[in-house]
């Protein structure tokens, strides 16, 4: 399995990179086509990159009060607090242990809970006990037998949990190991009352070094939040630590393969994949790839944004002439993982025909997955038509 990724890495990274190499020729040829300026979308005009900024800012720390509230909850479908104490909430399908004390002697009995919710136990039939703790169930059979036992004493413990349960999958030790190395796994794990994010991740034997623990996903109800466990762990602030709900899927992802990147091209000195925590705008990047050379025209630069597999990307146009020698900072956009920052050295005429003809060299940039993926399938179709032919 190990064999397989390395060679999907080694071929990713060597059509990546060799790819790169041909891109600068392409461009060039592009930007012959005309004498005018790219018809690139100005930076500083593009009102819908600081809404979208301010969008997420607001979405993200909406999400962050959400999470805050999930980790202080005092009771949900798994657990309900008595006595400042948390309890199990019992439901189908649970297996109950009821202990009866007469005297000295004592007698055990098991009950399953059926599937409507209810249990039969000595004089009691059909009692309802869904959503009850044991100690409530334990009070009201012990109320319920007074009428047939003289001081009854019962006392009622969860035997087996079977009736509330999260789904964990992604990156985890214990569950990786059992699939013999698998690349993604998910196990069903089975909640024995109050349990935290971090207790239902070390119930699943942790997490690997490949998983990518600043963006697990907690699925609720359809939706989907965002959470770093390092806020959890290296800064240990337990406000985030989501207390996990009946029906929670929790997926821990792998690392990106490349992490967060930004590719760099065109008329710099040094072309390339950087990065994007070392340049998060664009003067940033033009500094990582040491300036731009005497051919660019650099008040043309091209910043080309992937929206979505298939769709158009979004190309804005920044005037680098005007950010390095009149210190316009509207200019100087912030970038995003996945960007590519194309210098030109002629001025391209039409920035449709552009985009078309270096579509399919932009979709590696921008789409490595999706392009890795149509390789790999065409490659594997070619290999069994070959095999069934020589058979």
């Amino acid at each position: 399995m190990h064999k397989v990724r390395k060679n999907n890495q080694a071929f990713s990274l060597k059509s990546l990179f060799c790819f790169l190499y041909l891109i600068p020729a392409v461009f060039m040829i592009q930007s012959c086509y005309s004498t005018t300026a790219v018809k690139g979308t100005p930076v500083k005009d593009i009102a819908v990159i600081k809404e979208k900024a301010a969008s997420k800012k607001a979405q993200r720390e909406a999400q962050r009060k959400e999470i805050l509230k999930m980790s202080r909850v005092r009771e949900n479908e798994t657990f309900v607090v008595i006595d400042g104490i948390p309890e199990y909430r019992i439901g189908p399908l649970d297996v109950l242990e009821v202990t009866s004390r007469i005297g000295a002697k004592s007698t055990t009995t098991t009950v399953k809970v059926g599937n409507r919710g209810k249990i039969s136990y000595s004089f009691v039939d059909d009692l309802e006990v869904s959503g009850l703790s044991p100690s409530e169930v334990d009070a009201i059979l012990t109320n319920s037998l007074k009428r047939y036992i003289k001081n009854p004493r019962i006392d009622v413990l969860v035997k087996e949990f079977k009736s509330k349960s999260a789904l964990i999958l992604g990156e985890l030790t214990a569950i990786r190991g059992t699939l013999y190395g698998a690349k993604g796994a998910s196990g069903k794990i089975y909640l024995e009352g109050k349990t935290s994010l971090m207790d239902l991740i070390a119930l699943a034997g942790g997490y690997t070094v490949d998983a990518d623990i600043r963006n697990v996903k907690l699925i609720r109800r359809a939706k989907t939040y965002l959470i770093n466990l390092y806020d959890i762990i290296e800064k240990a602030d337990d406000r985030f630590n989501v207390i996990i709900d009946s029906g929670d899927v929790v997926d821990i992802p792998e690392l990106p393969e490349y992490g967060e990147r930004i590719y760099v091209m065109g008329e710099v000195y040094s072309q390339g994949v950087y990065s994007l925590k070392d340049a998060k705008d664009l003067l940033g990047a033009i500094a990582l790839a040491g300036s731009f050379t005497p051919l660019a025209k650099e008040e043309n630069t091209l910043i080309v944004r992937a929206l979505e597999p298939g769709k158009k990307p979004l190309v804005m146009m920044a005037d680098l002439k005007a950010l390095f020698r009149k210190a316009d900072l509207a200019q100087n956009t912030p970038l995003e993982d996945g960007d590519l920052v194309y210098v030109p050295r002629m001025l391209i005429g039409d920035i449709n025909d552009w985009i078309a003809n270096t579509m399919p060299l932009l979709s590696l940039i921008l789409y490595p997955a999706e392009f890795e993926s149509k390789y790999f399938l065409k490659r594997h179709l070619h290999f069994d038509r070959k095999k069934s032919t020589s058979e």
